[in-house]
């Protein structure tokens, strides 16, 4: 690559990237202890009654119904009044599941695709289009947006916290990019952790077993005075290596530490929360050779870490039961090492605001802005390079929405639209109209349309990627004709526009009895102007370096297009006080057009139909023996997914709790019983070699006080 560093250069720029780094985190993991050790000593914390319990922990399904919800509106709303796809993921769920992981515990909600790849990587998406890097689905932590510009999608091991913090997560399916902006296009997924009031006192957790090595974290929390909360934390675990299919190791254990703070304050009408972590992971990966060969990659196996950490500061004032404002700011940094596939430094700086007013007696507007700037340097490395190398982006928007009310109890409207501008394509506008028809407190029908885009990520306007080593005969067109490999280079330009989505929704929700309640929602998404692959065979060029190769070039286009339809459908049922059964089901049917020779090789867009499992089922059954003794089983099913070749599996999770005295808890874990393992999905932006999922066995204890 001419526009690359030598070898020297890079390994300098990385060992002084490095340095920098880790000086900066052990300052901040200083300031952090030396934060901690005050605020210990600023005020001596007796353990409250939250300490040892939960808020859903005895919720019957009435009141499940009943609970608040914001992701949607950006305000509190009831479950049962939400005019959208909706799933709400408790502490609860997440605690009886055994799921050590946030994109485990996203396994419980229906129209979620979540597969793993290796110990550290995950494709999830919702309704179609997975991949490594999923590129149409909005992941927010407490409101702060994890997904990343740079590649288009959420690189799913920086996204962590301790799973007893968090106090629930919301899964809406379907476009929100009304509320939330571009590339909220085929779902949002807000993770949402506990107040500091709600977290009082010590928590301890630690364990370990066959693949979940070992894994501990800590937690205090405590109050300066009355209006004032605060907590720190701290975990780690260390996860082990997968093996891939031709029996080797997969390279990817994983070793992560993390820290973190949150401090609530009231006064009055006014609440401020400043929040922020810190974190360090290192891990391995080793790339497939079959898809990978000379000249690209000489080394197919290597080790890195990333490292990073954000600060978030917010404020509501609640001025009347309808009227409120809200301003938050958050600052986010990550590092990324990893030679063989990337290497790269992202910041990014975001402020948003937001206005909630009546207007009239039936009118409920809310109105925002939000302003984000996004930094970023990538290194070159053997697969990707950039040009420039380092830029700055920035995207300003606006939004209005209008809640009415038809009728009052039973009738009602939304509508509105989200205005961005960002420095790819210009202005984007997302509009969303939604009914909602409550005929009776069982019953309710709603109904939406929603337009929604997804921007180019910066990759797709800069990037030079090696993506793939073929031979001539695999290119329809060149069979034959020159017995070298082809080296197919994937080239980014500024003609790249948005992807757009035009979605007809529809969802009906019955609750039974209190004890029983049912959810379904059908979808219909028109897509157009998806990126697709064009290989410009004009600009083919032959390299007669050695070894002596073609290159390819491979553009991008928005050529692609298609329409995807499916069903969702959650059930709940306590069956008496002991047990509760919960299960869904998923279906979705994908037809994409796109450029015809490329089709094989392109899982993001030419081939998705064939990524997307049609079919998922989840079931779970949580009985209480005794107030001391659980047992937690989760089955699931997954169909195949045709285009790599993965057969359709079902395992099932279990997870035994034994509460000895009221502050502790004891527990015994299996994930993936029903067989040595399993493969769920392979990589594909970066050509990671496929690994299997193992069974794991994991136990440990929790104390409390």
């Amino acid at each position: 690559m001419n526009s690359a560093l030598t070898k020297h250069q890079l390994t300098e720029m990385s060992s002084g990237f490095t340095r920098r780094k880790r000086q900066l985190v052990r300052k901040w993991l200083l300031q952090l202890a030396m934060l901690g050790f005050l605020g210990c000593f600023a005020k001596t914390v007796t353990a409250n009654n939250k300490q040892g319990g939960d808020p859903f922990l005895n919720l019957s399904i009435e009141e499940l119904m009943n609970v608040k919800v914001t992701t949607v509106s950006r305000r509190s709303q009831k479950l049962s009044e939400v005019p959208a796809a909706v799933f709400v993921i408790t502490q609860e769920d997440i605690r009886r599941s055994g799921a050590t992981s946030i994109p485990e515990a996203l396994r419980m909600a229906p129209g979620v695709e979540v597969a793993r790849i290796g110990t550290d990587k995950w494709a999830i998406s919702i309704r179609g289009f997975n991949g490594r890097f999923a590129d149409k689905l909005q992941v927010l932590m407490d409101g702060r947006s994890v997904y990343n510009p740079l590649f288009a999608g959420v690189q799913w091991e920086q996204q962590d916290t301790m799973m007893e913090d968090i106090e629930r997560i919301e899964v809406i399916r379907g476009p929100n990019a009304s509320v939330w902006g571009a590339n909220a296009v085929n779902g949002v997924i807000n993770i949402i952790t506990k107040k500091a009031a709600d977290t009082q006192g010590v928590l301890f957790s630690s364990g370990g077993g066959s693949f979940e090595h070992g894994f501990a974290g800590a937690r205090y929390g405590g109050k300066i005075n009355e209006d004032t909360h605060y907590r720190f934390y701290a975990k780690g675990f260390t996860r082990d290596n997968m093996q891939t299919t031709t029996g080797e190791s997969a390279n990817d254990q994983w070793h992560s530490a993390r820290g973190g703070f949150r401090i609530d304050h009231s006064r009055g009408i006014d609440q401020f929360t400043l929040q922020g972590d810190i974190f360090h992971n290192a891990f391995g990966d080793r790339l497939n050779k079959t898809q990978l060969s000379a000249p690209v990659i000489q080394a197919d196996s290597a080790r890195g870490h990333n490292e990073g950490g954000n600060i978030r500061f917010r404020w509501d004032r609640t001025l009347s039961e309808r009227s409120s404002i809200m301003l938050q700011s958050y600052y986010d940094r990550v590092d990324y090492r990893l030679l063989t596939s990337s290497l790269f430094r992202a910041e990014s700086f975001d402020i948003d605001f937001q206005h909630r007013f009546p207007l009239f007696e039936r009118h409920d507007l809310t109105w925002g802005a939000n302003y984000r700037l996004y930094h970023n340097k990538v290194f070159d490395n053997e697969l990707i390079s950039f040009s420039p190398r380092q830029q700055t982006n920035h995207m300003v928007s606006t939004f209005i929405r209008d809640d009415i009310t038809l009728i009052p109890d039973h009738l009602k409207l939304t509508l509105g639209s989200r205005f961005d501008h960002n420095d790819f394509t210009g202005w984007e506008i997302q509009p969303n109209a939604r009914a909602m028809f409550t005929p009776d407190e069982k019953n309710s029908l709603w109904l939406a349309v929603s337009r929604a885009v997804r921007i180019p990520s910066r990759a797709e306007n800069d990037i030079l990627f090696n993506a793939r080593t073929l031979g001539a005969r695999d290119i329809p067109g060149l069979s034959g004709l020159l017995p070298f490999p082809v080296l197919t280079q994937l080239t980014g330009g500024t003609g790249f526009n948005a992807e757009k989505l035009l979605a007809y929704e529809i969802g009906y929700r019955h609750q039974f009895s209190p004890h029983a309640s049912v959810d379904i929602a059908a979808f219909y998404n028109d897509y157009s102007q998806l990126r697709d692959l064009s290989p410009n065979l004009q600009r083919l060029s032959f390299q007669s370096s050695f070894p002596q190769h073609l290159i390819l070039p491979i553009l991008l286009t928005n050529k692609g297009s298609g329409h995807t339809h499916g069903v969702e459908a959650s059930a709940d049922w306590r069956v008496n006080e002991k047990w509760r059964l919960q299960s869904n089901y998923s279906f979705i049917k994908m037809h994409i057009h796109s450029d015809s020779i490329l089709r094989q090789f392109d899982p993001t867009t030419g081939s998705a139909d064939s990524v997307s499992p049609q079919h998922q089922i989840s079931a779970r059954s949580n009985y209480d023996f005794s107030d001391r003794l659980q047992l937690n089983l989760w089955l699931r099913y997954v169909s195949s997914v045709d285009f790599y070749h993965l057969p359709g599996y079902t395992t099932m999770d279990a997870k035994a709790v034994y509460r000895p005295r009221k502050n502790i808890e004891l527990f015994v874990a299996g994930q993936n019983l029903f067989s040595q393992n399993h493969r769920e999905f392979v990589s594909d932006f970066i050509p990671s070699f496929p690994a299997y999922i193992p069974r794991g066995i994991y136990g440990g204890a929790q104390l409390r006080f």
